[in-house]
């Protein structure tokens, strides 16, 4: 990961500077340098000369100059030339990337610790004392995204991902292959509203910008740090209670899934008890997929006869046959409320049902 940081600065600074610069790491090897040719080079001779000094050293036309980090080298930095100029250039060199190796290794160790979080890999007891060594925000709202990547186009995923969470606390890590995961920090005081309109920016310009697609779930708000835990959790509820109930929405919120994540916590032999009794000897079966569409749009426009059929375009005659006849069939008058939070909830506990029995076949 250091190389390719290096190699990213480097190719940045090497038209302003003018001058081959580049980086040796513990072994003597160069990792990073503008000109290209030179990676994989071995400078044993300078690891070994820079060791005993404090200081740069000029060798074989290029001045060398440690990176310290806990009071001894870990990296070299190196520049064309033996001038005062090549002195200079290589303090400022050496400053600037010690500062972005710091601040890397700092980012590094957070997420590797918000990871153990989330999989249950560190001691409840350890996590504040951690959390207080790196100096993580107290005074900060925390929601955990789950990224679950169906399609994607040239880029990586967490690649772009990561582009487009340039805030320093935002933290992006993945758990699986098409598993990303989003750990964003909001001020105290947050909408619900604006946590879901961000989630859907970044599920919109992955899909318009690089052709990938993705279904996002959203975890509840945590205002500590050790809950990071609850709120995955909570998001991959949000994926899977969405996948089945919500199918064609690509952002889910823990905390918008009403009765789906009732159900999605019943035991199974309870949802099929319930079906059982609402739907006695199979009458489900008998409707037919049209009169399925039509219950769903009579439900989508809340029970409302005349905006149904208007929706649907067909006489209103029309959809009240289909209404008693699936009373005849069901037992179940729709518009009767009571009759159809019943109908509604069984066609959910069988998606759900549904749901689950193709997971123990795939």
């Amino acid at each position: 990961m250091s190389d390719r940081l290096f190699q990213g600065i480097i190719y940045q600074m090497r038209d302003a500077i003018g001058r081959t610069i580049g980086v040796i790491d513990n072994n003597g090897s160069v990792i990073a340098c503008s000109d290209l040719t030179k990676i994989g080079e071995t400078r044993q001779a300078v690891k070994e000369q820079i060791s005993y000094s404090t200081g740069e050293i000029k060798y074989d036309g290029y001045t060398y100059r440690p990176l310290l980090q806990t009071g001894r080298p870990s990296y070299i930095v190196f520049i064309e030339g033996t001038d005062v100029m090549a002195e200079k250039m290589s303090m400022i060199l050496a400053i600037s990337l010690n500062s972005i190796k710091s601040y890397h290794d700092d980012k590094y160790d957070k997420l590797s610790f918000i990871k153990n979080i989330i999989m249950d890999n560190v001691m409840p007891g350890d996590i504040y004392v951690k959390s207080k060594e790196l100096k993580f925000a107290e005074d900060v709202k925390r929601v955990v995204y789950l990224l679950k990547v169906v399609s994607a186009g040239d880029s990586a995923p967490y690649d772009v991902i990561t582009k487009m969470m340039r805030s320093g606390s935002d933290y992006v890590l993945t758990t699986g292959e098409k598993e990303i995961v989003i750990v964003r920090e909001f001020p105290k005081e947050v909408e619900p509203s604006e946590i879901e309109k961000s989630a859907v920016t970044i599920a919109d310009t992955l899909a318009s910008e690089f052709y990938t697609k993705a279904y996002i779930g959203i975890g509840s708000v945590v205002d500590n740090i050790k809950d990071i835990a609850r709120s995955y959790r909570e998001a991959q509820a949000a994926l899977e209670v969405g996948r089945v109930f919500d199918n064609d929405k690509a952002v889910v919120s823990y905390e918008n899934l009403g009765i789906g994540r009732l159900i999605y916590q019943l035991p199974i032999t309870l949802c099929q008890m319930y079906l059982n009794e609402v739907f006695q000897d199979g009458c489900l079966d008998q409707i037919d997929r049209e009169t399925l569409m039509t219950i769903q749009c009579f439900f989508d426009n809340s029970l409302n006869v005349s905006e149904t059929s208007r929706k649907m375009f067909v006489h209103r005659n029309t959809l009240v046959y289909r209404l008693d006849k699936i009373k005849k069939i069901t037992g179940l008058d729709l518009r009767q409320f009571d009759n159809a939070i019943t109908f509604k909830v069984a066609l959910m506990v069988r998606s759900y049902l549904n749901s689950r029995n193709n997971q123990m076949l795939t």
